[in-house]
């Protein structure tokens, strides 16, 4: 050091022989000492880096290198964190440039993770290089060095939702922390989604996905992928739905008026296709059928109108006339006129002669000819006259025999038959008016229907106003009459004061006075009943079932009516108890409304307790008599308010989210959350609007043992309605004689007849007139299930004819016909079946009730699949719609849409509609169809709840699940 500045060369190789060994902070002074005294060897510039230490990052515990490389350099150190890095951690190589013959030196060094744990700073771990030259040093820039990590959790995860179509999709995503900083990429459906592929996607906002104008191809499971070079961490799959709310199509043109002639019905529809709801969109509000009143303008038959004067005579004795089709003229396709419209005649009596001139003697002895044919035919219509009044008399002599004041004109009268009542002869102390004396010449005829709507609710009453000065009546009425009644043909009645009148009223018919179909009016006849059939049927009671019910759910069925609840699983909380009851109506509707255009289809059925409340809907079974099969028929759903009165909750065509009514052909199913009092009422749009009547025949000897009684009930074909007639018949000792039959009864006007045909002639016998027996149409249309009874005395000529055969017929005027066969053994003594309960209370004996996993047809686990399946809409469609429409349930979605769990409710639904007749194949064929067990595309959840299916309907639950 104590050198010289200026020297030879010898002398500065060994200065720089002296530098390489001497630390590096003693050479970088002495540089920095000749650097101040001016002085240099040689000329140069200082040192250039051609290559700097770069950030790094350690991963794991895999160390790092730095690099450095500089020229000219005659060396090169590391300092990290201020402090010189020793030289044998140093890695150096030297080499010199061939253009410019300068030293080019690069050094490396590795820095561990120990290294950079143990260093506890301000600022990250760091590390530079120094070169030096003859002029002078360089520093480079500063490196960091940072342990590499990518932590586990996301600070924000994308999450699933709905979007409508063209609507806007944000998935926001924040990637976990990490160093170097985690990179973002986005998957939909496990492929990579690029935003320089597609314009209307953008994944550059702040990691987020960004999907301007959704589309149905945007529906589909996205992730979010963040990645650095430790790791990649995936999020959870957000799923987004785009869904499409449904549009109603233009309505159709209106049809054409269903009937030809009259008042009838048109329609027009839409569909929910415009468009259709997609993955979950909702349905269409509103109605997808409207229906009008139309009037067809009916045919008109032509008719000929009066006949011209006759020509004068012509020159060939001939005259003639003319009329016209106008009387009235065919219109609207009517008729035309039958026969000829010129009429031609001989004006001689065909007695012209060549001229045109008659013979004066011809003429003559044509007007003789005409006198004795006047006469003949007078004299023959005298005798005729003098005949008849002969054998009405000898008639009414045979009809005295019989005891009857009046001559029974029910075949004249359609049905009906005529009673007199007559004053007491004697004093009775019972008079209501002690002063006031009969008049004992006085006889008064009154006239009332033989068949009575429900014979078990009439009582023996006169009109109020006729019979009040006279409370004791002795009435004798003709045998017919009797035997309906049940008592013997001499059986005399008293009867009391009046206390009620007939309780219904006789129906408007169609098309007569200006009368509506269905139209309701008072009676003006009170018919005669015998305490005996009244006393039989009073203390009517609802029919009524009960049960308990937990979680599990369960059903209540009343017996041998067509009513059942069910409850479904979960309806009822966890942990509770509910006790619900189900009760059917019998006494008289009060559902129907005052215009009388509405008719009872089913009973008035209530489910309880008053306030409970569920978490999902139950399914209310209930019997109708409505025929559906024709859309003739406006039948609404009525509910009971708290004061009694009625109010409509939907009509069966209706899209409603309040309730939903599946109609089938003889009973209903509906959804419903409020308990209440239920009922079907219907209106008839046409005369083809019809309504089943169930028909049966019962028969019993009376107490002489001579006369047979056979009864002939018609009631709604309801099994509540037909079940109040057998326990009639049981206490009365009737025995059913044919299977009952179905009949179906028209809203056209016309009467219903009862005639009994066939009878043995030389074994048995049936007073005259009574044969045929007629019920008007206001009786039968509006019965409101209430029975209606014809009876037939049979009188045998001999106590040895024990064989009875006959046949009744049934017959809607103008409408259909039933025929009932019977064939019957007649027995002295009638050996009366003993019902289990007393006769008036056999159909409360038994109380159906079953709760939990025995209730249903579809195991709960299997159900649960199913939902969880189901109701979780994806972008194949297989959603809870789909399994709808294969069970046949694909009207009214948008009911379903608005349930916490869509696919629970509808399985709630089939298992109402098939409790009585079902079995788990239509259930698992519906699944098959959907593609979940066949398909090779199924996944093994969904092919292992189908399959469940199957091995349930066939018992095999020990089976080996398949390999989907």
């Amino acid at each position: 050091l104590s050198y010289p500045p200026f020297g030879t060369a010898f002398v500065l190789a060994s200065i720089m022989l002296c530098f390489k060994m001497l630390p590096p902070l003693a050479a970088h002074w002495f540089l920095e000492q000749r650097s101040r005294d001016g002085l240099s060897a040689m000329s140069g510039t200082l040192p250039h880096f051609l290559q700097e230490p770069d950030d790094a990052y350690i991963v794991k515990s895999n160390p790092i290198k730095l690099r450095c490389r500089a020229r000219p350099a005659l060396q090169i150190f590391f300092k990290c964190n201020g402090e010189w890095v020793h030289q044998n951690q140093h890695t150096s190589l030297e080499h010199t440039e061939l253009g410019t013959g300068l030293k080019i030196r690069e050094v490396m060094i590795n820095v561990s993770r120990q290294q950079v744990e143990d260093f506890h700073g301000p600022e990250d771990y760091w590390c530079l290089c120094v070169a030096w030259s003859h002029l002078g040093t360089s520093k480079s820039r500063k490196a960091t060095v940072r342990i590499a990590y990518l932590r586990k959790n996301f600070e924000q995860e994308p999450q699933g939702m709905e979007v409508p179509i063209n609507g806007m999709i944000v998935l926001h995503c924040r990637p976990p922390e990490g160093v170097p900083a985690a990179e973002v990429e986005w998957l939909k459906n496990e492929e990579l989604v690029s935003s320089l592929e597609d314009l209307n996607i953008d994944t550059r906002a702040d990691h987020n996905l960004i999907i301007n104008e959704a589309r149905l191809s945007d529906s589909g499971n996205y992730t979010c992928l963040a990645s650095n070079i430790v790791a990649r961490r995936r999020s959870a799959t957000a799923t987004v739905i785009v869904f499409v709310n449904g549009g109603w199509s233009s309505w159709t043109d209106w049809s054409e008026c269903n009937v030809r002639c009259g008042r009838g019905v048109q329609k027009r529809t839409r569909t929910c296709t415009n468009p259709a709801p997609l993955n979950g969109g909702a349905f269409c509000e509103g109605m997808s059928v409207q229906k009008s009143t139309c009037t067809s303008p009916c045919p008109v038959d032509g008719g000929w109108a009066e006949w011209t004067m006759w020509s004068v005579c012509s020159s060939e004795c001939e005259r003639q006339r003319t009329r016209e089709c106008t009387d009235p003229e065919p219109k609207h396709g009517g008729r035309l006129c039958d026969g000829a419209a010129l009429d031609t005649d001989n004006c001689t009596g065909d007695l012209c002669i060549q001229g045109g001139q008659s013979s004066p003697q011809t003429s003559t002895d044509m007007e003789s000819s005409n006198d004795v044919a006047l006469y003949s035919g007078l004299a023959a219509g005298l005798v005729t006259v003098v005949v008849l009044i002969i054998a009405v008399t000898l008639y009414r002599r045979n009809q005295s025999e019989y005891g009857v004041d009046v001559i029974d004109s029910s075949a004249l009268t359609g049905g009906f038959q005529s009673f007199s009542f007559k004053s007491a002869r004697q004093g009775n102390p019972l008079l209501m008016n002690s002063s006031m004396q009969p008049d004992l010449t006085v006889s008064r005829t009154y006239t009332g229907p033989i068949c009575y709507p429900d014979s078990m609710e009439k009582e023996l009453i006169p009109e109020p106003a006729l019979f009040d000065p006279l409370p004791d009546l002795k009435v004798k009425v003709h045998s017919s009459f009797m035997v309906s009644l049940g008592v013997s043909e001499r059986a005399e009645y008293h009867a009391k004061a009046p206390s009620q009148t007939f309780p219904r009223g006789v129906v408007q018919e169609i098309g007569g006075g200006g009368g509506t179909l269905g139209g309701r009016g008072k009676s003006q006849l009170a018919p005669i009943q015998p305490a005996l059939v009244s006393s039989m049927m009073t203390g009517k009671r609802p029919l009524r079932t009960s049960g308990v019910f937990g979680h599990g759910g369960g059903r209540l069925v009343v017996p041998n009516a067509g009513v059942s609840l069910l409850v479904p699983h979960g309806a009822i909380e966890e942990d509770t108890t509910q006790e619900l009851y189900v009760s059917i109506t019998q006494q008289d509707s009060s559902a129907l409304s005052d215009e009388g255009q509405e008719i009872l289809l089913s009973p008035e059925v209530t489910y309880g307790p008053p306030g409970l409340t569920l978490s999902c809907p139950v399914a209310l079974t209930v019997a109708h008599c409505a025929d559906v099969s024709s859309e003739d028929w406006n039948i609404k759903l009525k509910r009971q308010t708290q004061d009694n009165s009625w109010e409509d909750v939907m009509t069966v065509e209706e899209e409603s989210t309040s309730c939903y009514c599946l109609l089938d052909t003889q009973c209903c199913h509906l959804l419903v959350e409020r308990p209440g009092c239920y009922a079907l009422v219907g209106e008839a749009l046409t005369q083809a609007a019809g309504k089943r009547l169930r028909l049966a025949a019962f028969g019993n000897m009376e107490p002489n043992f001579l006369n047979y009684s056979i009864r002939v009930y018609c009631v709604d074909d309801m099994p509540h309605a037909f079940q109040e007639v057998v326990s009639v018949e049981r206490s009365r000792g009737g025995r059913l004689l044919e299977e009952p039959k179905t009949l179906l009864f028209r809203a056209n006007s016309f009467n219903l007849q009862v005639s009994i045909q066939d009878i043995p002639q030389f074994l048995w016998s049936i007073k005259p007139f009574t044969t045929c027996q007629e019920f008007s149409f206001s009786q039968v249309w509006c019965s409101s299930q209430s029975p209606l009874q014809c009876a037939f005395s049979l009188e045998r000529y001999s106590p040895a004819a024990n064989q009875l055969s006959c046949k009744i017929s049934v017959r809607q005027v103008k409408g259909h016909e039933q025929i009932l066969q019977v064939y019957t053994t007649i027995a002295e003594v009638w050996k009366h079946r003993t019902p289990n309960c007393s006769p008036g209370t056999a159909v409360y004996c038994t109380i159906t009730s079953q709760t939990g996993s025995r209730a249903f047809k579809i195991p709960l686990s299997i159900r649960q699949r199913i939902c969880a399946t189901f109701d979780t809409a994806n972008a194949k469609g297989k959603d809870w719609q789909l399994l709808a429409q294969k069970l046949h349930i694909d009207r009214n979605l948008g009911y379903f849409a608005c349930q916490t769990s869509p696919s629970a409710v509808i399985l709630s639904l089939w298992e109402a509609q098939h409790q009585e007749r079902g079995d788990l194949d239509s259930l698992a064929s519906a699944l098959e169809e959907i593609g979940k067990v066949q398909s090779k595309h199924s996944t093994t959840k969904d092919c292992g709840y189908a399959f469940a299916i199957v091995c349930f309907r066939e018992g095999k639950q020990k089976l080996q699940q398949p390999k989907c």
